[in-house]
């Protein structure tokens, strides 16, 4: 929604480890593929250094000229510093948003989705559960659960968050970056959605109140 509302491009470095994964299984030939398997369906981070190299190539390809919104990056303070140089060498004007939400309601969320393989539609077993019991309404492909989405997965990722993630939120306030908290929970998305717009679009095109 935020994609399509500020015609910004989506940048979700869980595609990218994702689409990379999916492409070492296919060929069969690809040992960081391989080993990025692993590392995601155990629920650990991937390392600093191969994340970064991704993004950074990835902000340079010509539908990040309008804007760009970061998902799931960074995701450790590493990764921050680097995002940091960047940023600051090309003087992108950059806005901070934390999406806070119960870690109770995350677990609930993330074992309760369903995603169809074929046309890439996300259900939810509590909200948005498809016609058909774990069947996809738009094609009738057989739903299935991503291995990073079991419940045990989850709880791993959690802590990786506590311990890795949540620093970052510090390092970014300490490094002058403006940053909001929104709560990310019991509200419907294109709710959360427009509130994200507006502070986006206040924040990088502020509108200046002249006092009489």
């Amino acid at each position: 929604m935020l994609r399509d509302k500020l015609g910004m491009a989506h940048i979700s470095t869980g595609d990218m480890l994702r689409a990379r994964v999916a492409s070492a299984k296919e060929l069969g030939n690809d040992e960081l593929g391989k080993a990025l398997a692993g590392i995601m369906q155990s629920g650990g981070l991937v390392p600093d250094e191969l994340v970064n190299r991704m993004v950074e190539e990835r902000i340079e390809q010509p539908d990040t000229e309008r804007g760009f919104m970061l998902d799931g990056y960074p995701r450790t303070v590493e990764q921050a510093r680097l995002l940091d140089s960047v940023l600051r060498s090309k003087k992108i004007r950059t806005v901070v948003v934390h999406l806070k939400v119960d870690y109770n309601v995350i677990i609930a969320r993330l074992s309760g989705r369903r995603l169809c393989p074929t046309c890439g539609a996300l259900y939810s077993v509590s909200s948005n559960s498809p016609v058909v019991s774990e069947v996809c309404d738009y094609d009738g492909s057989r739903l299935f659960v991503r291995n990073d989405d079991r419940e045990e997965v989850v709880v791993q990722r959690l802590k990786a968050y506590d311990e890795q993630t949540a620093p970052v939120l510090e390092f970014l306030k300490r490094a002058g970056y403006r940053c909001f908290d929104l709560l990310g929970e019991s509200r419907p998305p294109q709710t959360i959605a427009r509130e994200i717009q507006e502070l986006i679009q206040g924040a990088l095109h502020p509108v200046r109140v002249e006092q009489a």
